[in-house]
């Protein structure tokens, strides 16, 4: 097919590329092309070149540009998709408008072997949730994230992508030799990243298919010998890991401070506390504050290091996390 293209010396091209994209004058749906000394690069408003650049404009055959065909390409609208390894997750109440997006997922270039469409809230004490199979076939699925690879069953297990930007930057705090405890630990997208970083950790979770798989995640990302995995009541090893913890990750927001009481039993002298926390955006950040040190009482010193919104949760919540360092008294 025969487009305007701006022709200049080879050695100008990524110059003068730049001034068209500058003045809005690219072609997006064709290629650039080389032809011995001369770079072809098609515009598609010639008179949106550049007035020293017109003199260069020629028609040439460009070939059209392959791009990856969309899901919203082949709906006509904008779908609200969620990724997570191959699965992909919509949200719609309406059951015919679902598997119209599935069907256009599928359709598309987007790589994805199972979409799924949430049948429930998250629900229990596990904090799991049901889900209805639009397409493909099981819930298992591996999420990679900085660098990781997590095995995990979305039916059996709580896990959220949309976190990893706040786990990250958790775990960039953590020191080689720490010793970490992670309460509420999941599959472990916080206990093994830690543990690559160099600290000992321990992670505990109550859900007994998270901490299975914990352990092979553990094993995929070769940290198993730094990872202690039980399954149970964080509560029940306060005991055995009492005044241990340098770092302790309270990633539980609906009822963490059900369990500052553990927390600060774990704590060792120099323990610094992400307390994660669900509240309302008038006083977002103070009830965790005043819950943490009541916790603590006089046996440390509470300095709040970093107050954070990680999210909105519902209308006027927010997901927050407090970085808090105990330092015994």
């Amino acid at each position: 097919m025969s487009v305007p293209c701006v022709a200049v010396e080879r050695e100008r091209g990524e110059a003068v590329r730049e001034r068209l994209a500058d003045a809005d004058a690219l072609d997006g749906d064709h290629e650039i092309a080389v032809d011995g000394d001369t770079i072809y690069i098609p515009v598609a408003d010639p008179e949106a070149v550049p007035g020293e650049l017109t003199t260069a404009i020629v028609e040439r055959d460009a070939a059209e540009r392959d791009r990856p065909r969309t899901p919203a390409a082949i709906l006509g609208y904008e779908p609200s998709l969620e990724r997570l390894g191959d699965i992909v997750i919509v949200d719609e109440d309406d059951d015919e408008r679902a598997r119209e997006i599935a069907d256009a997922v599928m359709a598309s270039d987007v790589p994805c072997e199972t979409v799924l469409n949430r049948a429930s809230p998250i629900e229990g004490e596990l904090r799991v949730r049901r889900w209805d199979v639009l397409a493909g076939d099981g819930t298992e699925t591996v999420h990679r994230e900085y660098g990781h690879e997590f095995l995990l069953d979305v039916a059996e297990v709580y896990f959220s992508p949309r976190l990893a930007t706040e786990r990250h930057r958790v775990i960039e705090q953590v020191d080689p030799d720490e010793t970490a405890i992670d309460m509420f630990a999941g599959v472990g997208p916080y206990a093994v990243p830690m543990a690559t970083r160099g600290a000992d950790v321990v992670a505990c979770d109550l859900n007994e298919r998270a901490v299975e798989y914990l352990r092979e995640n553990a094993e995929r990302n070769g940290v198993a010998d730094r990872v202690t995995a039980i399954a149970g009541d964080v509560r029940a090893i306060a005991d055995e890991y009492a005044g241990a913890a340098d770092r302790l990750v309270m990633n539980l927001p609906h009822s963490a401070g059900e369990f500052l009481d553990t927390a600060v039993r774990l704590a060792g002298d120099d323990c610094v506390v992400h307390y994660y926390d669900i509240q309302h955006e008038d006083d977002p950040f103070g009830p965790g504050t005043r819950a943490i040190r009541e916790a603590a009482g006089d046996a440390y010193d509470v300095t709040v290091e970093t107050e954070r919104v990680v999210r909105s949760y519902a209308p006027h919540e927010y997901n927050v996390c407090l970085d808090v360092r105990l330092s015994r008294a």
